[in-house]
């Protein structure tokens, strides 16, 4: 049974840690709000624009002159994986969820003898992945520097992906992430971005457009802004999603730290309450001797 002092000490560093764990709930939570309206500002944009190209891309398909990175390389044998996590840790199950869909994704895929390779934004995820895909990972992006999100810091990582396509180093590239539903809920995502995938829900309108130049040459210009579009997306809702992880799993802590110092306290003073009555029994024993 540990002695009063050591219970003490305990206790003193419990409180310490919940001052922490409390401190980063509030700094979580600050930082949320900001990515919160990030994320959420972007997603009108991003839809409108998959939705325009979901429409050029229906009128074009089919095309021998479509663009590749629409019609794609006319092979499904190589997969590039993105799998996009946080720099830091301390943020619940956030980067073990991400990491935890591509690798079966990539299990998946190895099953049905597709070649895979692995390209990393963030290292929690090359920390998780590096072990049982080693031999697959082809790059890492590293976001350490990067304060606040920006397009430029997506058309980075956009480059690298579509000059490994223009390479021909892989067939069909694929995005991981986890989409911002509140605090305690975010959905990791698999997006398909190389080549375009016409989202399942489009319904083509009646409305007919005449198009100058043709669809073709819209595309050839617009479908590299939309792997940027789509991967900035993506990082922004990652940005808030981290945050609302972080502010959970630091909450539950102070919370865990909490009960931890209630559960010391009691154990203190029943040891302390032990003691004391031990001593006035050697008195009374030894008044009563005399």
């Amino acid at each position: 049974m540990p002695n009063l002092k050591d219970l003490k000490n305990r206790i003193e560093s419990v409180k310490s840690t919940r001052k922490i764990t409390k401190a980063m709930q509030m700094v979580a939570a600050a930082k949320l709000r900001r990515a919160q309206e990030a994320a959420e500002a972007s997603r009108p944009y991003a839809e409108r624009f998959t939705a325009v190209m979901a429409g050029l891309a229906s009128a074009a398909a089919g095309s021998d002159s479509a663009p590749k990175l629409l019609s794609g390389t006319g092979s499904d044998q190589t997969h590039l994986l993105v799998v996009m996590t946080s720099e830091r840790g301390l943020c619940g199950g956030f980067n073990t969820n991400i990491a935890k869909l591509a690798r079966s994704k990539a299990q998946e895929l190895q099953a049905a003898g597709k070649t895979v390779k692995i390209l990393t934004v963030g290292k929690k995820g090359r920390d998780q992945l590096k072990r049982d895909f080693g031999d697959a990972f082809v790059g890492h992006v590293d976001m350490s520097e990067v304060k606040r999100m920006s397009y430029a810091d997506a058309q980075g990582v956009a480059k690298d992906v579509l000059g490994r396509f223009d390479a021909s180093e892989f067939d069909v590239a694929t995005i991981f992430f986890a989409r911002f539903q509140n605090v305690v809920t975010q959905t990791p995502t698999a997006q398909q971005i190389i080549p375009f995938a016409i989202p399942e829900d489009y319904e083509a309108g009646e409305t007919l457009y005449d198009y100058e130049p043709d669809e073709e040459a819209i595309l050839a210009d617009l479908l590299p802004r939309a792997v940027a579009t789509a991967i900035f997306s993506a990082l922004l809702e990652n940005g808030a999603s981290e945050q609302g992880a972080r502010m959970s799993a630091m909450d539950n802590a102070t919370r865990n730290a909490g009960d931890m110092i209630d559960q010391l306290t009691i154990q203190y003073n029943r040891s302390r309450q032990a003691v004391i009555t031990n001593e006035l029994i050697e008195i009374i024993s030894g008044a009563e001797a005399l």
